[in-house]
């Protein structure tokens, strides 16, 4: 009781909006359930087991906890985003668990961790072995996390407009600063998901008019809008060799890493707002720019045999990586060290902030160019008061001070997990893979660079600390590492 009176932390509003959480959850298991009795499979039981347990969970913890107020302040919104993106893994691997492929417990919840963070890494090495209703929810998972699980909750439950909707809003959304469309951030959730499921039906329609069939549609739909990156087909994308599906995803992956709230102003006719933006410019600069160093480094390793090999392979490549969406064959390893090094820049970095793409971000790497810049300047003109602008505007010195923070601390993370994972019978160079593509949210295994292990090799503890990384990848650091601070508990 002592620790609660210090901590002054309302306990109570966590724990109910996650009750309330665990139903909408239930909610989205009725997709695979109905998925299930369509295609008559025996993952019926299995989900309607999983949406019960979900369900009474929620339903038990709504009606049994009446907070004495409803105000949160940041360290409930901190405590909150992090607990639910945990939550919502433990009782979305429950139809791994029940279903006929029996996933371990660890197994399970690193899967479902991969889902709902949109990072695309799997233990499931044969995935067409699975039934239609698993591929679904995976899929779905990844829907649900590329846009946010919070940002979703702020959309549909009105009343956290006014108990800390703005602080939960931050502590999800990826990004170094958050503007509302809306003056309530109720309003402005809503609108951001009205743009990611006008996408996402567009995109759906789009791929069913070519060679996929209307499950592969549905299912690359969600996996791509949310650059998650999960495929029905073992093969991925390269199931279908189809230069149209090729350029439609690639459209749709450069979407996805385009900041949604610039998308919503052009949806509504301000294209100038997408362009004036100076991170949505250099997004497009890099893509440019690294497709044509990769078509060089094609040409000049002899590895040009076609028309496609120049243009459609290295464009979709850059989008797929820039976006951390990561539907790749295995074939880019051979377009030399080189290629594969800028591919990682690009993986470090991923898109721009407050959209579904994962990575540092390149507003991040704006900031850092710019400040760099002026550092120089300043060696050989001390005397020189210089700011670092971003789209006309002076940005404050804490921010651009927050800004190397976070990549110092960014990078610190990967180098320790790194660290971590090697102590498990692994080299440090497959660690390292590893623990890359895990805080950057990009689903790689290190076979493709020839290893010989793979994420289901990995022993159980290696999957829970990476599936760690992957959530403190998607929320940013700040979120998750926080809680590990002796003051976040105290008063």
């Amino acid at each position: 009781m002592a620790f609660i009176h210090r901590s002054h932390i309302n306990f109570p509003i966590v724990l109910r909006i996650i009750g309330w959480l665990l139903m909408i959850e239930a909610a989205f298991m009725l997709i695979p359930l109905i998925t299930a009795i369509i295609y008559q499979e025996c993952e019926i039981s299995a989900f309607a087991i999983a949406i019960g347990v979900t369900a009474a969970a929620g339903g038990l913890i709504t009606a049994c906890i009446r907070p004495s107020h409803n105000n949160m302040a940041k360290r409930e919104a901190f405590l909150l985003t992090a607990s639910v993106w945990v939550v919502f893994s433990i009782f979305g691997m429950i139809p791994f668990i029940l279903s006929p492929i029996s996933l371990s417990i660890s197994d399970a919840f690193f899967e479902s961790m991969s889902g709902f963070t949109a990072t695309g890494s799997t233990i499931i090495p044969n995935v067409e072995s699975l039934p239609h209703s698993l591929l679904i929810w995976r899929s779905l998972m990844q829907w649900i996390g590329g846009m946010g699980i919070i940002l979703f909750t702020l959309a549909v439950i009105p009343m956290l407009n006014h108990s800390g909707g703005m602080q939960m809003f931050k502590a999800e959304v990826p990004g170094i600063t958050h503007d509302k469309i809306r003056p309530r951030v109720s309003q402005t959730a809503k609108r951001l998901w009205f743009v990611y499921i006008g996408l996402s039906i567009v995109l759906c329609l789009l791929l069913w008019l070519g060679p996929m069939n209307l499950f592969d549609s549905i299912c690359h739909m969600m996996t791509t809008i949310s650059t998650g990156g999960f495929s029905t087909r073992n093969a991925s994308l390269s199931a279908w060799n189809s230069s149209y599906i090729y350029f439609i995803v690639a459209l749709f992956m450069f979407l996805g890493g385009v900041n949604f709230t610039l998308l919503y102003k052009a949806s509504t006719g301000n294209f100038r707002s997408l362009w004036e933006n100076d991170t949505f410019r250099a997004f497009l600069r890099i893509i440019i720019i690294v497709y044509i160093i990769l078509v060089a480094t094609i040409v000049i390793n002899g590895q040009a045999s076609s028309i496609a090999d120049i243009t459609i392979a290295p464009f979709f490549l850059t989008i797929s990586m820039i976006s951390s969406t990561a539907y790749i064959g295995s074939g880019f390893t051979e377009w030399g060290p080189f290629a594969v090094s800028i591919l990682f820049i690009l993986m470090f970095f991923g898109g721009c902030a407050g959209s579904t793409s994962a990575g540092a971000k390149i507003d991040r790497l704006l900031h850092l160019l710019k400040n760099t810049r002026n550092e120089l300047h300043r060696t050989m003109h001390p005397n020189a008061i210089l700011a670092v602008r971003i789209n006309g505007k002076v940005v404050p010195t804490e921010t651009t001070s927050k800004v190397i923070t976070f990549l110092c601390i960014y990078v610190m993370v990967i180098i320790v997990g790194s660290i971590i994972l090697s102590t498990m019978h692994m080299s440090l160079s497959e660690a390292f893979i590893y623990s890359f593509c895990c805080v950057s949210n990009t689903g790689l295994d290190v076979n493709i660079f020839g290893f010989d292990c793979s994420y289901a090799t990995t022993p159980n503890i290696g999957k829970w600390v990476m599936a760690l990384l992957m959530m403190i990848g998607r929320l940013e650091l700040f979120t998750i590492l926080i809680l590990f601070t002796p003051g976040f508990w105290k008063k």
